[in-house]
């Protein structure tokens, strides 16, 4: 086996944890034997199993907020650790989509168009883990567990009030019927895809399959703006991604965008036909 090919297959199986939660690990114990205390003491101070603060401190494991927050209090950190706190998260996404997730979390305007599954910030937990399942060569349980948590904390950016998000998803009609994760599941993802349409700052709209070829057919993209007015475009194929920020490139993706949108479905016939693919009257 290469170099190289040993090196992908750690990473996949999880052996080669992140540089930052092994920092915040050596930063927790740092604080926790300056304070004088064992990881079972803490694990009692802070109502987390002792496994777990030993997780945390050898950099196998993130530290979710909560924890943090907990420890920060105990320990008296002075808000060293959660200082940290963005960078572990972020360090439980795919590596090829920090630079993303990056520019995501500033973003005021967010369009999504695809073709494939429904985007990740509209997805159910059990679609997201059931997609992330399927991932060849597979993934581990923690790292399925802990992308499936990073994906669902991603989602809070729809929620988001300072600054407000608008988002714009366009979807293919076939994604509707495919049955990821199985019919169940399938249908409490439409279901969720009806709640979210309903909220002021969200339109989804339905590319219909009838319509023929589009220019989308090139494949999946994602525009964004930033705070700071800044136009991206994103790209991403079989873990490959790429974003572009040139001007008369982005212009370009913002127009295919803003013709797709007129050829789609508008707002109320792309819900009637979730309905309908729901089997909702």
């Amino acid at each position: 086996m290469t170099d190289k090919r040993q090196r992908r297959r750690s990473a996949t199986n999880h052996d080669d944890p992140p540089g930052i939660w092994l920092g915040y690990g050596q930063l927790l114990r740092l604080h926790r034997r300056r304070a004088g205390m064992t990881q079972e003491q803490l694990a009692d101070a802070i109502s987390y199993s002792v496994e777990q603060v030993a997780s945390v401190e050898q950099g196998r494991r993130p530290a979710k907020p909560a924890f943090t927050r907990a420890v920060e209090h105990t320990l008296e950190a002075g808000g060293t650790l959660l200082a940290l706190q963005d960078q572990v998260d972020m360090a439980r996404l795919p590596r090829f989509f920090h630079d993303f997730a990056s520019l995501e979390a500033d973003a005021i305007s967010f369009c999504w168009y695809g073709g494939y599954v429904v985007p990740g910030l509209l997805q159910t937990e059990d679609y997201a883990r059931a997609l992330l399942n399927a991932h060849f060569p597979p993934l581990d349980e923690q790292t399925v567990e802990e992308r499936v948590a990073a994906r669902m904390d991603r989602q809070a950016l729809l929620s988001r009030t300072r600054p407000p998000l608008v988002a714009t998803f366009l979807i293919e009609e076939v994604v509707l019927y495919r049955p990821v994760g199985g019919q169940e599941v399938m249908k409490a993802q439409l279901r969720g895809l009806l709640e979210q349409a309903k909220q002021p700052n969200i339109q989804v709209q339905i590319m219909p399959t009838s319509f023929g070829a589009h220019s989308g057919l090139n494949g999946s993209m994602v525009l964004l703006e930033t705070i700071d007015h800044r136009r991206i475009a994103y790209t991403e194929s079989q873990d490959i991604a790429s974003l572009a920020s040139d001007p008369d490139q982005v212009g370009d993706f913002w127009l295919r965008y803003g013709m797709l949108r007129s050829q789609a479905l508008n707002l109320e016939e792309s819900v009637r036909l979730i309905e309908r693919a729901v089997g909702e009257p």
